[in-house]
């Protein structure tokens, strides 16, 4: 009884001293969109709801879990897995991204080009920019083919400069848009060689990427190897009774949190140092 006393009377100072302990904070107002429906965006799956993708990391993770497990019979293996599995769509999602960044950095030249020859044709801004969904390159007609049918639809410039950053998610395309956008308020005569300047300066960034990213493809390969095979190793011999047994002993098990977790910073610090500098998207 004297416990319980003592429990009550301090959970009511706790609750008395509670304001000023914790006190309450307005919640921030995020002026972006949340990191996975960016990501989404980035990857091509803007129509995609995060919660479904979410659901879908889920989803990986059981099978998964239930597949290591049927086969190993170890409860940590079965965690390792599930957690591999569920950050997979994460990780597939963040290499279609960077895989679209440089399939359209080599794509957007031609895109000022494009521009410039319907601007010096006496074409206005948006026709220019709506022309594009029968004259740009295939990866890229999708998003200016929604540009067209949202000017038809309302005829607002800036609204449908928006969806279609949106669409396209890319900082150069962000920069292409700005400058077009400015060009349409501002008016002025400069549109034609900013265009140019940017085409020649995305041009050569391409070329420089190309080149490093051929030098570091076998460095990068070899070091998944090099991460992977371990386990593919371990997941071998812990289908053997005898092997399964010492994987799921308190040694077996630090064994592999160990290497898990060395796997992990591993790979981490590789992706770090052959990682390239990409451009940020300020005008999102």
């Amino acid at each position: 009884m004297i416990l319980l006393l003592g429990a009550v009377l301090a959970g009511g100072l706790l609750l008395a001293a509670a304001p000023w302990l914790w006190p309450v904070r307005e919640k921030r107002v995020h002026d972006g969109p949340a990191p996975l429906s960016s990501l989404l965006e980035a990857a091509g799956f803007a129509h995609v709801a995060p919660r479904v993708f979410v659901a879908l990391c889920a989803a990986a993770a059981l099978a998964a879990a239930a597949v290591a497990w049927l086969l190993t019979t170890v409860a940590v293996l079965a965690a390792l897995a599930a957690l591999a599995a569920g950050l997979g769509p994460i990780v597939w999602l963040r290499g279609r991204a960077q895989g679209l960044v440089r399939l359209r950095r080599g794509l957007w030249p031609d895109v000022c080009d494009l521009l410039v020859a319907s601007v010096r044709a006496g074409m206005s801004l948006p026709d220019a920019v709506s022309s594009l969904a029968h004259a740009a390159p295939a990866p890229l007609r999708a998003a200016f083919e929604g540009f067209a049918r949202d000017m038809a639809a309302s005829g607002h410039f800036d609204s449908s400069a928006d969806r279609l950053k949106t669409a396209l998610s890319d900082p150069m395309g962000d920069r292409i848009i700005e400058t077009l956008r400015m060009a349409r308020q501002v008016g002025g005569t400069e549109l034609t060689p900013v265009l140019r300047a940017l085409s020649a300066s995305v041009r050569v960034d391409v070329a420089v990427r190309a080149e490093v990213e051929s030098r570091q493809s076998w460095t990068r390969g070899a070091a998944i190897l090099g991460a992977v095979a371990p386990w593919v190793i371990v997941a071998l011999l812990a289908m053997r009774p005898e092997g399964a047994e010492a994987y799921s002993s308190p040694e077996g098990v630090g064994l592999l949190l160990v290497g898990a977790a060395v796997s992990f910073v591993a790979f981490r610090v590789m992706l770090r140092i052959g990682r390239l500098p990409e451009a940020r998207r300020w005008f999102a």
